[in-house]
């Protein structure tokens, strides 16, 4: 019943009801435009380019990032990967250039500078992957055909690249409308669609092949629920590491103005164990994808590149665990600034009980954080790698990637950010939010996916 009254106080509040409602339009012209097939690309190319894509664990990540859109070569094939990538190549400027943080310190008209600069970023980066994109299109229709095969000329890759960028460009416009007049970040909301269209799909497959009779079927329905146990288990472990913090306890002095005292009060400065939250499994990820590059679409006889191009083999998985540890206390050092935190509690007459303000509250916040990184980048690295490790016991390769790795971060920050701003508005409005007791916390890293 509680459930049902929480329906009701949204449908209530009309900003909400009609944020809700564009938000679900904008969703929904997004997963039409991602059946919508390039010109010229007949049904048995689909077919082969995704025979393919299921074929190659990498391919089949990007094909669940854009919502099934790649393996069906759709005017939305590139998704909204290629403007995260140039979000984060912005990001990584405004840490390393003056000039870009000098930006970053203007305020809005330095983010709209920046949000430019992220813009025709994008598009260079969508100018040098269409035609990679088309390429491969053209190898694989090519290595299934048995009579024609297909052969892109240089007018027909170029008005084919426009296509595929003007699409990517349109989506990343969709989601800029998501965010303003809809409910919660447009992109990330544009990614969660993407992955959790394909979990349906994922899920029915596991379930036909767990049913007695079918080909390779092991442990029955039971296991099944086993698989889904689990699934639900990792989901709880994934929440956890995006919500966990460790409160370092700051007390703020008295002050008298007049005849009022203000200060005296203990709050928390809460760390989090996590605080690069997916950014270094995307850096990981990048690094992995560099062999599949050298090696070409149509795989490479070294034993090496083998190894490094398949997902679930055992020097992929460590190496990408390793890699992830080695970027969480990268990314970690340079966005927490113990320096800056201290500065700022010593500012506002602020200290931590039992340790001088100024150097020594920088070593300390140092310290802390370093302790909590260690177990949460081990953490992270086995979220990342539990997929392996789910494919190993015999689950589907679709169905395996909701066990972990980046599309589960994901979906969980961008729901628990959604679920937030909902109750937000809920609590504005005077009615209770979604939880009965405390409140539902997001993401506080800032990041858009």
């Amino acid at each position: 019943m509680r459930f049902v009254q929480t329906l009701q106080n949204i449908w209530k509040v009309e900003e909400l009801r009609k944020r809700i409602m564009v938000t679900l339009l904008l969703v929904l012209v997004y997963r039409l435009g991602c059946y919508v097939v390039l010109p010229g690309i007949s049904p048995s190319d689909i077919d082969a380019l995704a025979n393919f894509t299921n074929k190659s664990g990498l391919m089949q990540l990007l094909d669940m990032f854009s919502g099934g859109a790649f393996s069906q070569a759709s005017i939305f094939a590139l998704g909204i990967m290629p403007y995260i990538t140039a979000s984060i190549v912005i990001q990584l400027c405004g840490m390393v250039l003056p000039s870009f943080q000098k930006m970053q310190r203007e305020g809005e008209s330095g983010r709209q500078k920046l949000n430019q600069y992220t813009r025709y970023l994008t598009v260079l980066i969508l100018v040098l992957q269409a035609p990679a994109y088309l390429v491969n299109l053209q190898v694989q229709v090519n290595s299934a055909a048995n009579g024609t095969a297909m052969s892109f000329g240089f007018w027909t890759v170029a008005y084919l690249t426009i296509i595929l960028a003007a699409g990517s460009m349109f989506i990343m416009w969709l989601g800029e409308r998501i965010t303003d007049r809809g409910i919660g970040n447009g992109i990330s909301f544009i990614i969660l669609v993407g992955i959790i269209a394909r979990l349906p799909g994922a899920l029915f497959f596991e379930f036909t092949s767990r049913l007695p009779g079918s080909t390779g079927s092991q442990g029955g329905l039971v296991m099944f629920i086993v698989e889904v146990v689990l699934l639900f288990a990792v989901t709880v472990g994934a929440v956890l590491l995006v919500q966990g913090t460790r409160k370092v306890p700051v007390q703020y002095a008295k002050r008298v103005v007049g005849n009022r005292q203000y200060g005296g009060a203990r709050q928390y400065l809460p760390l989090k164990v996590n605080a690069a939250g997916v950014m270094p499994i995307i850096f990981a990820q990048a690094i992995m994808f560099i062999p599949m590059t050298l090696a070409g679409f149509q795989g490479a006889e070294s034993g090496f590149v083998r190894a490094f191009t398949d997902i679930n083999s055992f020097w992929y998985n460590a190496v990408f665990f390793l890699l992830i540890v080695a970027f969480t206390y990268f990314y970690t050092a340079i966005t927490v600034r113990p320096n800056d935190m201290a500065d700022s509690l010593k500012r506002n007459n602020g200290f931590i009980p039992g340790v001088k303000p100024g150097k020594k509250t920088a070593e300390y916040l140092d310290a802390i954080m370093s302790r909590i990184t260690l177990p949460g980048s081990i953490f992270l690295g086995i979220v990342a790698i539990l997929p392996a490790f789910a494919r190993f016991f015999g689950i589907s390769q679709n169905f395996a990637q909701f066990f972990g790795g980046t599309s589960l971060l994901i979906m969980v920050g961008v729901v628990l950010d959604t679920l937030q701003q909902v109750e937000g508005h809920l609590k504005m409005h005077y009615y209770d939010g979604l939880m009965r007791e405390g409140s539902i916390k997001g993401r506080t890293t800032g990041q858009a996916y």
